[in-house]
């Protein structure tokens, strides 16, 4: 499968084509915005890692180039931009996806991988799951073991999160900007009440157990360790 990295940092972009390139892929790297909207428009590219930052083309100015040419390759935002704002210009200009620098590769390698599996069947995307727990997204549904769990639209929208970011430490401001649109305020604990009501109706009656607290960080939902 053949990707598209257009990063200007040297090391950056040297990582991140040996990692991928060792993982399988073909990989194109462009160094810089005007080299990378020329592949970006004329390539036959399956899914394309975008910098913002860049020499000559910006990030943004690519992806809307893309998407007004019709062109509907997923895109992967990877950058040191990390407000809240950046996030949501991104998405509405049409990114598929939005990771800040620095980062796991691991993280990177798996979003790549879900981003192609969607492209090649969109279906998929209509359904999250994570082992037995499965998300309905346009009935906004979830469902355990086959058991439905009722949601609020708050709970729903928490643990869609939760399970599009599996594996991923969420800062309680971070959940507090996405999904009540309100700034952390350390001194509520709305945070904390909806992750333990969340996990009473996810995790209670249900193994293993998914949704974990990361002590002085924030909430991550993923699979066990072996040696839980």
């Amino acid at each position: 499968m053949k990707l598209l990295v257009i990063e200007d940092k040297a090391k950056t972009a040297d990582y991140l084509h040996q990692g991928l390139s060792e993982a399988g892929f073909v990989v194109d790297l462009a160094r810089n915005g005007l080299d990378g909207h020329h592949l970006a428009m004329t390539g036959d590219h399956e899914l394309i890692v975008l910098d913002v930052m860049l020499p000559d083309v910006d990030g943004w100015r690519i992806l809307r180039a893309l998407r007004e040419a019709g062109r509907d390759v997923p895109v992967l935002f990877l950058t040191a931009r990390d407000s809240v704002d950046d996030r949501v210009k991104g998405l509405e200009l049409g990114a598929d996806d939005y990771l800040v620098k620095p980062f796991a590769f691991t993280e990177l390698l798996a979003r790549v991988r879900t981003l192609l599996r969607r492209s090649r069947n969109p279906a998929l995307a209509e359904k999250l799951q994570v082992v037995d727990l499965v998300l309905d997204l346009p009935r906004r549904r979830a469902s355990r073991g086959g058991t439905r769990i009722n949601l609020s639209n708050k709970e729903f929208a928490l643990l869609e999160m939760l399970v599009r970011r599996q594996g991923e430490v969420l800062p309680r401001s971070l959940i507090a900007s996405q999904v009540w649109d309100m700034n952390f305020d350390s001194d509520t604990n709305v945070i904390d009440v909806a992750i333990r009501r969340l996990r009473a109706k996810v995790d209670d009656a249900f193994s293993p157990k998914l949704i974990r607290t990361v002590r002085g960080m924030g909430y991550t939902l993923d699979l066990p360790d072996a040696s839980d």
